[in-house]
């Protein structure tokens, strides 16, 4: 790929042909017209003389007014007398407009805004002929619309009218394409005939063309056969993209893959992007650019040695956006956007405020989602352990533990070539955080092909452990202020002119709000943010009097807000509002919400009123996709901290209270048997969707929290409750089952186990009835766990007819038995000793042992195997299959006899095939082997400290061994 290259005389001169460190550069779109200028040409010196010169000058003039040295235009920079080069771009085309900094759209046919003749249109003046431009008409231009990121048109005379993002909906009118293939959204999310569907009515001057302009929305190569005619062309085309599709189909239809990768996601970390990009506005490209040019990220792009770079900044500075650009930015030179790329990028947006975003193990998640994506081979180590532990493996005790080894053995691979690793808002991991801080320090001391990015507050903790592993690089946002002064000076003249043209401000309003903006923002982006979005409800004729008002710095401005909001009438609405969103355990839908606050039960269903009064909340609070977030962070610290005399006037018990009791009125109200209409008692948990309107959907968080909030109440509040005859008995009497059923449709029967577990805890000597019925309510969850989980109308039948006569459940739920069971089975009358029966072993259990902690319990058969079980819900953890000759090597023969650790973290087994084996607890990995009997050992077990084993053998020895594991 060669480029023209701008000098300080306004000459242009084209390069080498690059094929290695391909600089920034712009790239033009056109149409071919009269007089282009050629390679040739160029070479010649000959191309001023022509009349498509003018374009070169153009795209020469802007890239240096934009600060890019290189730009690439096709009429020059392809040497179209040699076939091998042609051929080679024509397949690159599509991949050299995705990489461009920027595209200049020049449309010779667009006069501009001074030609516009109807001066009573409510069209903007170049609009009519913007949408008759024939670049619209194009083959060729299709390619070079949807691959740049930033794709910006100029009139005839240089004029920008927009870019692709402001114009979005004009072009969508035009074209005919989805405006999300216009926000970067993936083309493969458009199925084959859609794509094709986009090109029908665009010409090319050759009919072989009208089909290699495709080529790179479909990332696939096919050579050139000028002569072969469009429709032999297309058909060439059609079977190379079903090659590929067949390649992909054969990957995701396979059952296990696609069950692991829908059990390994938690979220999907491009939509989170989006969703936050959506949420802050959108992202102004001019607002991040400065750091592309910063000597410390060049440092780390460039240097081997610097493979961490650290961006730290107070809240509002631009932290979270600025990582959305590098994202955008260096996306293009990598797998997830170009397929042909070897280097993978991942990232992961940490989010105090969402359960699902917040935890160590949820970044690990997210990241190794997104590699696996780009690089669907990577995902065998993951089934290696997920065929063994199932979706546990993601969200028991040892998830951490095991997500960390899988992920350090993909960061191993030797077909992994190199990836770029992002984390933004790290200090916002509230589970977890050292683990991955201290996982990232040593990962990027033993990975040079790994450059790490992350993102957090100023935080002493954060930095003194990345000091220890070295490899950084530190760019501190404070440090930086002529560079985030000029970004946020962008940023408040993209916002003002966003607020002038929705306020319809006079040009001296305008320029007052900006120069408040200005002076006062003191480079934070989310004041000028927050203050522009107050702004949007104060009358425009008010708005120089209030401005003053909008306090510098975000405190202050916190301190407003709730000022606004405690003088306004729906005070104590919106102080309730705030309340519940600032202690619920994760962000809560509109839904949801009406069930917490009184006022708000009536207006249920109308989520536009809802939305409306969400927006009371003097900004505090903002709404995506019917789920209310906090703007950010410090506004719910601010809350919690500052303001919690205000929104909690009496204690934070209280609210937690409110939510408890309004959480078991709303489930009472709302559970039912059945409550999707499932009608069959067996049908399966994946033969289902949930149904629309979801009649779950108001009661969702209430059946995963309410114990929780109950557990934060003070026991003086909760002490009518807790007793016999109180709102808890009351509900579990009447409700019990329909709750598990529930649970068991929102695949979280675990939960409801442990949640009952911590009742028990809870119990007074005073309740003994309630006592009874949730020792009772543990032992039948327990036990048909495995069924209702797979089943939820199974509650209904199973669960109930096979529980002991005398079981209290049984006895409260007698009714919900279907009248079609006429004759019920012969069961014991009580609870047995056995409280869970853990089924998976082929043939006899010859040990078991529980580890020290109490979590887990470990089994030895003589299937070979070891298995590995939660020890409350009965869940499997992992099977160690090595003992049968499978993935790992182990034991051949009959397993005597296990045990753990002290520590829980290892188990020892002893086998007829005269072998100890070591295990680790976690990740089912063989530690260590010991050899020396020569018989069959029957007995083994670890030492008080943990650091020797001792073995027991049919040959008479008793062997003491020293354990040492690297």
């Amino acid at each position: 790929m060669r480029f023209l290259e701008g000098h300080n005389n306004g000459e242009f001169s084209l390069t080498e042909d690059l094929s290695d460190n391909i600089p920034q550069y712009a790239i033009l779109s056109h149409r071919w017209e009269a007089e282009e200028v050629t390679f040739q040409d160029m070479m010649d010196g000959t191309g001023k003389n022509k009349a498509g010169y003018r374009k070169i000058q153009f795209c020469g003039e802007q890239a240096d007014r934009d600060r890019i040295q290189y730009f690439w235009v096709d009429t020059c920079c392809i040497d179209k007398t040699n076939n091998t080069e042609l051929a080679e771009a024509i397949n690159s085309m599509f991949r050299w407009y995705r990489n461009a900094t920027k595209c200049y759209v020049y449309l010779s046919d667009v006069p501009g805004s001074a030609f516009n003749t109807d001066s009573n249109s409510y069209l903007l003046p170049w609009e009519p002929a913007f949408r008759e431009s024939k670049w619209f008409t194009r083959g060729w231009t299709l390619q070079e619309l949807l691959a740049p990121i930033s794709v910006e048109f100029f009139s005839r005379y240089n004029e920008r009218l927009g870019d692709k993002r402001t114009l979005k909906r004009l072009i969508h009118e035009i074209t005919g394409i989805p405006i999300s293939a216009f926000e970067e959204a993936p083309l493969s999310q458009f199925s084959v005939d859609e794509r094709l569907s986009w090109a029908e009515n665009r010409q090319t001057t050759r009919a072989e063309d009208k089909v290699y302009s495709l080529l790179g929305m479909f990332s696939v190569y096919l050579p050139l056969i000028y002569g072969e005619g469009r429709e032999h062309a297309f058909k060439r085309l059609r079977k190379e993209i079903q090659n590929s599709l067949i390649e992909n189909e054969q990957y995701l239809s396979n059952p296990q893959n696609r069950s692991c990768i829908q059990d390994l996601r938690t979220t999907d970390p491009r939509e989170d992007k989006k969703r936050i990009e959506d949420t802050k506005g959108g992202l102004l490209r001019d607002s991040y650019q400065w750091i592309f040019d910063h000597t410390d990220f060049n440092k780390w792009r460039n240097s081997e040695q610097d493979r961490v770079l650290w961006i730290k900044g107070d809240p509002g500075k631009g932290k979270t956006m600025l990582v959305c650009g590098i994202i955008d930015e260096i996306s293009v030179l990598t797998r997830l956007r170009d397929k042909s790329a070897t280097r993978l990028l991942s990232f992961f947006f940490c989010q105090a405020t969402d359960s699902r975003i917040n935890n160590a193990t949820a970044v690990l998640r997210g990241l190794i989602y997104l590699l696996i994506d780009q690089q669907p081979s990577l995902l065998s180590y993951v089934r290696k352990r997920y065929d063994h532990a199932g979706k546990a493996l993601f969200e028991d005790a040892n998830a951490w533990v095991a997500l960390s080894e899988i992920f350090t053995s993909i960061l191993q691979d030797p077909g992994l070539n190199s990836a770029y690793l992002i984390i933004d808002a790290l200090d916002e991991c509230i589970v977890g955080l050292p683990k991955v801080l201290n996982f990232i320090v040593q990962k990027s001391s033993t990975s040079p092909r790994i450059k790490w990015i992350i993102s957090s507050r100023n935080w002493p903790d954060i930095e003194e452990q990345l000091e220890i592993g070295g490899h950084k690089v530190r760019l501190c946002l404070e440090l930086n202020p002529k560079s985030i002064s000029a970004a946020v000076s962008t940023y408040i003249k993209h916002k003002t002119h966003q607020l002038a043209d929705q306020k319809n401000y006079d040009d001296r309003t305008r320029e007052a709000v900006r120069q408040h903006l200005v002076l006062n923002a003191d480079n934070t982006f989310l004041w000028v943010a927050l203050v522009c979005e107050n702004l949007k409800n104060v009358p425009r004729w008010k708005t120089l009097a209030k401005l003053n008002e909008f306090p510098p710095g975000l405190d202050s401005l916190y301190r407003r807000m709730m000022s606004q909001i405690y003088n306004s009438d729906d005070v104590d609405l919106c102080k309730q509002i705030l309340a519940v969103t600032s202690i619920v355990y994760r962000p809560i839908t509109l839904t949801e919400i009406s069930s917490f606050v009184k006022m708000l039960e009536d207006i249920t269903d109308d989520h536009e009123s809802l939305a409306v009064i969400i927006g009371l909340c003097g900004s505090f609070l903002t709404l995506r996709e019917r789920t209310i977030y906090f703007v950010h962070q410090s506004a719910k610290e601010f809350l919690l901290e500052e303001a919690s005399t205000v929104i909690f006037p009496s204690n934070i018990n209280d609210i937690h209270y409110r939510i408890f009791s309004r959480s078991l009125q709303v489930m009472s109200k709302t559970l039912k048997r059945d409550v999707y209409n499932l009608r069959a008692p067996g049908i399966s948990i994946d033969q289902f969707e949930p149904p629309e309107p979801d009649p779950l959907a108001a009661v969702r968080y209430s059946c995963l929290y309410w114990v929780d909030h109950l557990l934060e109440c003070n026991t003086e509040d909760t002490a009518n409750d807790i007793e016999d005859g109180g709102s808890v008995y009351k509900f579990l009497c009447q409700s019990y089952l329909y709750w598990l059923e529930a649970l068991s449709l929102m695949k979280s029967l675990p939960d409801g186990i442990v949640m009952i577990m911590k009742l028990e805890n809870l119990q007074a000597n005073k309740s003994p009835n309630l006592n009874a019925f949730i020792h009772d309510a543990r032992r039948f969850a327990i036990y048909n766990r495995s069924v209702i989980e797979q089943a939820p109308l199974q509650s209904y039948c199973s669960a109930l007819i096979f529980s002991p006569e005398k079981s209290i459940v049984r006895a409260a739920f007698k009714k919900c038995i279907p009248t079609w069971i006429q004759r019920m089975p012969r069961v014991q009358a009580n609870w047995s000793a056995a409280l869970q029966t853990l089924e998976g072993h082929s043939d006899q259990v010859r040990s078991v042992a529980f580890s020290p902690d109490g979590k887990q319990v470990v089994s030895g058969s003589d299937d070979k195997t070891v298995r590995l079980w939660d020890a409350t819900t009965g869940a499997a953890l992992q099977m160690l299959e090595g003992h049968s000759g499978g993935t790992l090597e182990g034991h051949s023969d009959w397993v005597r006899s296990v045990a753990f650790s002290p520590d829980s973290k290892q188990i020892v087994s002893g086998s007829n095939d005269k072998t100890i084996r070591l295990w680790d607890a976690t990740t089912g990995v063989a530690l260590q082997t010991l050899e020396g009997h020569s018989d069959r050992v029957r007995s083994v077990a670890f030492s008080p400290d943990g650091k020797h084993v001792i073995s027991g053998s049919v040959d008479k020895t008793a062997y003491d061994w020293f354990i040492c594991i690297e």
